[in-house]
């Protein structure tokens, strides 16, 4: 008796309904099949392949940039800005919100409906259930992803047109070298959510027809992205799966910033992995004959929660214990670096602009010297209060330039730099270029501290 009890529901359903299980091929095309018919479902689809077009399209016919977001103040110069804003809001708030509706139901939706012992009669199992079910998600999830990658492409292509794109330390990106960047951004945010609809998966068979279930996805993501807003250290920022919805930025510098977004994307398909895994042991270990199955509260921490602390503290740890991460990573030098950087590609593309003699970066030989205000304050860490001096020589001229900007840094390496003076070299003034007027490059631009600083210096 006791061995009956203690059966695989598994073994279960194939000896009482005694025949071959479904093929699991048909099982997966059966799962995507009736996510498509929901109608939220076909009305994501349709957003997610129009809207971004046409909010690319409108925003940049305006005077007005969002140049408060990444990338925002090109959105006039290049159609390659417009999908790396969208991808800036996507990882924030749309990618989330999908992944609720479409993995942090999957699960629930049989369970308010009832029709558990319907599909397992069908399938006879409960292991194929579960993969046809993950394979329709993300299949689906990935038809989303592609659609606001494409739609926001082709809304800033036709708009803006196929221009050279701003880097963010400066240099200019070809058109070529923009796609593959873009391209690769797209990629990279696969994997966080990933992580995110394991999160759903883990939620939906947890919690059963609770609509907590549904929320877990947003929940989590809100929280890494508070998490992400404090002045935490980078070990932790990096050991959290959201970092990857952000180090995507480091594709557009020179050299390119890979470390953060590698740690970022490995961690987000390790959360991945032992997410789907927890929703898989619980799925198959449930009891489908009981109709008022309403989820596994205590699970829902011991199975569910516990091992993903484990995973974030361990992730946290290895981090640690295998980059130079300390602090918040923004450290005097390194604010110093970037600026000067990007000062020196920025001032390049401003001689251009204005026709006057070409100078390259070797001959400017610019450098930046930066602090909090005072010198009483130690020249570390995000805040809005960080004021530098740059400094360059131009051949053939003695006197040395100097500009002053005053620099925004968030706690995720993001600056702005405001300029102070002089006012003919970052000042606010417009610049006659082949596609229109255009604010001087050196007035207002953004940049970007490497946190784990993985790239050579110099």
């Amino acid at each position: 008796m006791t061995a009956t009890l203690t059966q695989r529901p598994e073994q279960e359903h194939e000896r009482a309904t005694g025949g071959r299980r479904a093929p699991i091929a048909r099982a997966c095309r059966f799962e995507f099949v009736k996510l498509v018919s929901q109608w939220r479902i076909r009305l994501l689809v349709l957003a997610c392949w129009i809207a971004p077009a046409l909010f690319v399209a409108g925003v940049s016919q305006q005077s007005t940039l969002p140049v408060d977001t990444l990338f925002g103040r090109w959105m006039l110069a290049s159609g390659w800005a417009g999908p790396l804003v969208l991808l800036g809001f996507a990882g924030t708030w749309a990618l989330p919100l999908l992944t609720s509706v479409v993995a942090g139901d999957v699960f629930a939706s049989e369970d308010r409906l009832g029709t558990w012992r319907h599909l397992l009669v069908a399938v006879r199992s409960p292991r194929r259930i579960f993969v046809a079910k993950v394979v329709a998600s993300l299949t689906v999830l990935l038809l989303l992803v592609a659609g606001l990658a494409v739609s926001g492409t082709v809304g800033g292509l036709l708009v803006v047109g196929d221009q050279p794109l701003v880097g963010l330390d400066g240099h200019i990106l070809a058109p070529s070298d923009a796609a593959v960047s873009v391209l690769l951004s797209w990629v990279c945010v696969l994997a966080p959510t990933l992580a995110l609809a394991a999160l759903g998966f883990l939620g939906s068979v947890t919690l059963g027809r609770s609509p907590m279930g549904l929320l877990v996805p947003v929940l989590v993501s809100l929280a890494m992205a508070v998490a992400q807003m404090l002045p935490l250290p980078v070990a932790v920022r990096v050991a959290l799966p959201s970092y990857a919805f952000i180090s995507w930025n480091g594709l557009f510098t020179s050299p390119r910033q890979l470390g953060p977004l590698l740690i970022g994307i490995v961690v987000s398909l390790v959360w991945a992995v032992v997410a789907t895994a927890l929703a898989y042991v619980l799925f198959v270990r449930r009891d489908f004959t009981s109709l008022a199955h309403d989820g596994s509260g205590r699970r829902a921490i011991t199975v569910g929660v516990l091992p993903l602390v484990g995973v974030a503290a361990a992730s946290f740890a290895v981090v640690a214990a295998t980059t130079s991460a300390t602090g918040s990573g923004i450290e005097q030098d390194k604010v110093q670096r970037s600026l000067a950087t990007a000062f020196a590609h920025l001032y390049r593309m401003q001689t251009d602009q204005l026709n006057r003699p070409a100078v390259t970066e070797a001959q400017l030989k610019a450098t930046a010297s930066c602090n909090k205000g005072s010198t009483r304050v130690a020249a570390e860490g995000p805040g809005n209060d960080w004021r530098c001096v740059v400094t360059w020589h131009l051949p053939g001229v003695e006197a040395t330039g100097q500009a002053i900007y005053q620099l925004d840094v968030t706690p995720d390496g993001r600056f702005m730099a405001d300029g102070d003076g002089p006012k003919e070299v970052n000042g606010y003034f417009l610049v006659r270029t082949p596609d229109g007027d255009a604010p001087n490059p050196l007035w207002q631009f953004d940049g970007n501290v490497e946190l784990l600083d993985t790239t050579p210096k110099g």
